[in-house]
């Protein structure tokens, strides 16, 4: 008799995956939340800039009356680590179609002092009363198929240490913007990719603030390595995001000073522009 074949992994859905678990927040009182910080979202050392923009976004969803992102500007001020962290969280304004809010993730140090990882302040509202009406001249960035593109696990890793984030992640890179992987760098500073989460969970507009920031930095398109920390970043959600994997294109077009920007665009299956974002960030120069 033969073998029965084993039954497809189950996709998992939104409010039920590492990603939800992962950014959720335990209420300690009025704008006050704790959180884990999973591990299961860093490389090398450090927590991803997106990952840890969603936590905060999740807390500030809960406080506003407006569920939504629709900007949110952060500054990260201190390295943030895997571990117990604390977010609080204030309402500065709230009107009939927008509400504004602020919130700042805090950790201890090693010796025991509060030390503020991250602030953000943010406009939320509710994507689904948006008008129809879009004119744009954006087109969605050209990338080969998915079949045609790589991923982490068909070549060395980026960098040395752990990439744990690649483990949740379903990222495949447009061949044209590798060729830092295999030792010869465009110089064009330009990174574009298929995008979703690993268990199959659909993009929503949280994972849209993680999808900002989750590609490999174009800076590695630039001939460097390592860590580029960001200092700044804003994302703008324009529309909820239809099923299916986005597209994410992302350009730098200055580095000056050791400081480079990069602008992001992120796409869905609709071939709708549904997030944009741009950070100014570190870079590590030989």
């Amino acid at each position: 008799m033969p073998e029965a074949a084993s039954a497809p992994a189950a996709r998992a859905t939104i409010g039920d995956s590492e990603f939800d678990r992962d950014t959720a927040l335990t209420p300690r009182g009025p704008g006050v939340y704790d959180i884990d910080i999973s591990a299961g979202w860093t490389i090398i050392n450090a927590v991803n800039g997106g990952y840890l923009l969603a936590v905060l976004g999740r807390a500030l969803a809960d406080t506003l009356p407006h569920g939504d992102p629709f900007t949110i500007s952060a500054h990260y001020l201190t390295a943030s680590r895997p571990g117990p962290a604390i977010v609080r969280t204030d309402v500065v304004r709230t009107g009939r179609t927008l509400s504004t809010g602020q919130a700042s993730l805090f950790q201890y140090d090693d010796e025991g002092r509060e030390v503020e990882r991250i602030r953000v302040l943010a406009s939320y509202g509710d994507l689904d009363t948006l008008p129809d009406d879009v004119r744009t001249t954006a087109l969605p960035p050209a990338i080969p198929p998915m079949d045609q593109c790589f991923g982490p696990e068909d070549g060395p890793a980026p960098v040395s240490g752990s990439s744990a984030i690649a483990d949740r992640l379903m990222l495949k890179l447009d061949p044209s913007t590798l060729g830092w992987a295999l030792g010869s760098p465009s110089g064009k500073g330009e990174m574009r990719a298929w995008f979703g989460l690993a268990d199959g969970r659909d993009a929503d507009p949280f994972s849209l603030l993680l999808a900002v920031d989750a590609l490999p930095p174009t800076a590695f398109e630039l001939g460097l390595g390592g860590w580029v920390p960001t200092v700044e970043l804003t994302a703008h959600v324009r529309c909820r995001p239809a099923a299916g994997p986005l597209r994410v294109s992302i350009t730098t077009r200055n580095l000056a000073g050791g400081f480079l920007e990069e602008d992001a665009e992120v796409w869905d299956s609709a071939d709708r522009l549904v997030a944009q974002s741009r950070q100014l960030a570190r870079a590590r120069l030989r």
